[in-house]
């Protein structure tokens, strides 16, 4: 029989290599720093040698322990895609998928039928956070969040860009017959519809458009922009939406876009896989997914 090290202390110093600290791997594991240390000394006890050496108040991985760090993550991936490839066939696998309330409402769900119908094994369960910028907590296998791709952006995360965004003026086509807008000026005679949760958006497109901050002074504050949206459907007064995350809805006639040439760029979307998450082909053809509905 093969002799092979103890595999749970394995993967816990997979984990304390990749992360740079005892502190973070037990956080992402969900295990206090004495646990990591027990793992870690329990395999370097295995090896005969040291894989953590103290550097002021911190345990640094040695060179050695890196180079064998990837060879160890390298073969955790390839047991995880023999298991997904020589699994059971036809058993249904749920990817579980964490997105902003109006990007999945808006552009996610819309669009699933076709991933479904791409890999019908797969069960996508969507969870929805309020913000764009809700902490990441565990329970997904992808999350989907606005920001950069930069590692240093998500250090416990790989992030893959999907998809660009850039805000603009958005009202009903209803408001619009009523009071066209045919100028950023005209903006004065509406009400202006903004949301906490994205401060700056009027403050942005107001300079972008070369008007006063002060521009249209009748404004209607609502928590979370999905609520601004109902309300700019309504027809309660204009708003800045996003695209091309709301470019449905203006194909469809709910919304219009009055003044297009307008826009203000934002961060586009990312696709976040944890580290130590499971790299099915399920999960890698989700991501490919997004990339290639993104584009």
């Amino acid at each position: 029989m093969r002799r092979l090290p103890p595999l749970n202390a394995l993967r816990i110093f997979e984990v304390a290599a990749r992360t740079g600290s005892y502190a973070a791997a037990g956080a992402e594991l969900g295990l206090t720093h004495g646990a990591v240390s027990r793992q870690i000394a329990a395999l370097e006890s295995w090896l005969g040698q040291r894989l953590f050496v103290r550097s002021g108040r911190r345990m640094v991985a040695t060179p050695a322990a890196r180079a064998f760090a990837g060879e160890v993550s390298l073969s955790f991936d390839r047991v995880t895609a023999a298991a997904d490839a020589y699994g059971r066939r036809g058993a249904r696998r749920i990817l579980r998928v964490s997105a902003p309330t109006t990007f999945a409402i808006r552009w996610l769900i819309p669009r699933l039928e076709r991933f479904h119908l791409e890999r019908p094994e797969v069960e996508v369960a969507v969870t929805t956070t309020t913000t764009l910028h809700d902490e990441l907590r565990g329970g997904f296998d992808v999350a989907i969040r606005q920001g950069s791709a930069e590692r240093e952006a998500w250090p416990q995360h790989r992030a893959v860009r999907f998809l660009g965004e850039a805000d603009t003026l958005i009202a009903s086509p209803a408001l619009f017959a009523r009071s066209p807008i045919r100028m950023a000026s005209d903006i004065a005679e509406h009400i202006l519809l903004a949301t906490e949760t994205r401060p700056g958006d009027w403050d942005d497109w107001l300079g972008r458009a070369g008007l006063s901050p002060t521009t249209g002074r009748r404004r209607r504050m609502f928590d979370h922009f999905f609520v601004t949206l109902q309300a700019a459907k309504d027809g309660l007064g204009l708003a800045i939406g996003p695209m091309p995350v709301l470019c449905d809805d203006v194909a469809n006639g709910h919304l219009v876009a009055p003044l297009p040439d307008i826009r203000v760029p934002r961060a586009g979307y990312v696709a976040l896989v944890p580290f130590d998450a499971d790299k099915t082909s399920s999960l890698a053809a989700f991501i490919d997914w997004l990339v290639a509905e993104g584009a």
